[in-house]
């Protein structure tokens, strides 16, 4: 079996987001690029050919472990649960903060198990562990299913706090209500907010390999983390901190870029919900086409989840050509690619809408398939092609010429609803 050794954390390219406004939407995709660390956690096995990289723990024995390491920024005693035992004793460990840890044999000085139940962090605890973390001058802020860590002025925060609060609620009902197994995340999940483009940029360069080249917020699947800055102090929105959080809405979303902008925070929020909801497991090799269209089926959701998705709809009939769906389906390089990306998104978005709108039972038997996939296990072409004939019962090109009538339909039928302020439900509760 692969050693840990030969396992690459980060990927050899650099992963691109969503860019900042002003751009039109369909710009945004263009300069998307390897997504598949931070958002599908495809860490992949150098080796040719390839093997099982590790041997995954029993569902019912992850235990609890302390473990002392040593590289190159000295010793470090870690604890946490383990979430896959390699073959050649590695390990990857999930600490109580959500963060993911790769742990080469060579690194491990020593291993004793910790004896207890394995439980979420209480969200004040969560808070201060993140707070050591970031630069000085953060605090944070709880809401229901939230730890929102911000140097911001705190009506901005309060109001991300909403969106994200009503993101949630929206996107466990639909997806429920749709036959896939979601539940509400046990444990509280991170935002981390940024009072200006310039510091988010400088923190977020050790995160993502090359910074986030002008994305508005990315999520990271080794930390767990939905990273932002104040958008009302986005280039041309500059103004005023806000006194209220329904006036930190009111200044993004009286703004052409407005669209754009929550977006790009409701898409990367997605990405979060999947991967602890129960759809997706982080660093599984989840399809990069699912996890992007169920981000971007949700994104532009500001009344309902399914809310077309108008750029991606046009661009997919624009460009749409027979064959196209199994180009996804089976690699996902061209999500790569600055002049494939933007047709990739779209297409991931085309067929994503056309499966869950037209075969639901399908559509949720797929996802159940998606969602079993183990932390570090093989994938490829062959166990792609399986899961979704097993699922759909063809092949994807059987539904290229009715899904296309089908979007060209539903686009001359529905027009993309405004955006609407989110103001904050139920007071939220300061951290320190």
């Amino acid at each position: 079996m692969v050693a840990w050794s030969r396992i690459r954390w980060f990927p050899p390219r650099r992963p691109v987001f969503t860019p900042m406004a002003p751009q039109h939407p369909l710009a945004a995709r263009r300069r998307r690029a390897a997504v598949a660390l931070l958002v599908a956690g495809a860490a992949l096995a150098a080796a040719e050919p390839p093997h099982p990289a590790a041997v995954r723990e029993p569902a019912d024995a992850t235990p609890r472990v302390a473990v002392v390491t040593t590289g190159p920024d000295g010793e470090r005693a870690l604890e946490g649960r383990v979430v896959v035992r390699a073959a050649d004793g590695g390990l990857l460990l999930q600490l109580d903060d959500q963060r993911l840890e790769v742990l080469r044999p060579a690194e491990l000085r020593s291993l004793r198990p910790v004896e207890g139940a394995v439980a979420p962090l209480p969200p004040r605890e969560l808070g201060t562990r993140i707070l050591a973390d970031l630069p000085e001058g953060f605090s944070f802020l709880v809401t229901d299913h939230y730890v929102v860590c911000h140097d911001t002025p705190k009506p901005y925060a309060e109001w991300c706090g909403a969106l994200f609060e009503r993101l949630h609620g929206a996107f466990i009902a639909h997806w429920r209500k749709a036959g896939l197994e979601v539940a509400s995340p046990p444990h509280p999940l991170v935002v981390v907010i940024f009072s200006d483009r310039e510091r988010y940029e400088t923190f977020s360069k050790e995160a993502m390999a090359g910074g986030t080249r002008r994305a508005a917020g990315f999520y990271d699947a080794r930390t767990n983390r939905v990273t932002t800055f104040d958008l009302t102090r986005a280039g041309t929105l500059a103004r005023r901190p806000a006194t209220t959080a329904a006036r930190a809405g009111l200044q993004i979303l009286s703004t052409p870029q407005a669209a754009g902008l929550v977006s790009t925070l409701v898409h990367e929020a997605i990405h979060q919900l999947a991967f602890n909801c129960g759809l997706h497991q982080r660093l599984a090799p989840v399809p990069v086409w699912v996890a992007e269209g169920l981000a971007t089926y949700g994104e532009r959701g500001w009344r309902e989840i399914d809310e077309i998705n108008r750029p991606l709809l046009d661009r997919f009939l624009a460009d749409h050509r027979p064959g196209d769906l199994e180009g996804i389906l089976d690699s996902d390089a061209s999500f790569r690619d600055a002049e494939k990306g933007a047709a990739a998104y779209a297409r991931a978005w085309a067929l994503t809408a056309f499966l869950a709108r037209t075969r639901p039972e399908g559509f949720a038997t797929y996802q159940r398939l998606v969602g079993a996939k183990h932390p570090l296990s093989p994938d490829g072409h062959a166990r792609r092609r399986e899961d979704f004939v097993a699922a759909f019962g063809a092949e994807p090109q059987a539904f290229e010429e009715e899904m296309a009538r089908f979007l060209a339909h539903w686009g001359s039928q529905r027009a993309s609803s405004p955006p609407e302020a989110w103001r904050p439900r139920g007071a939220t509760r300061p951290g320190r």
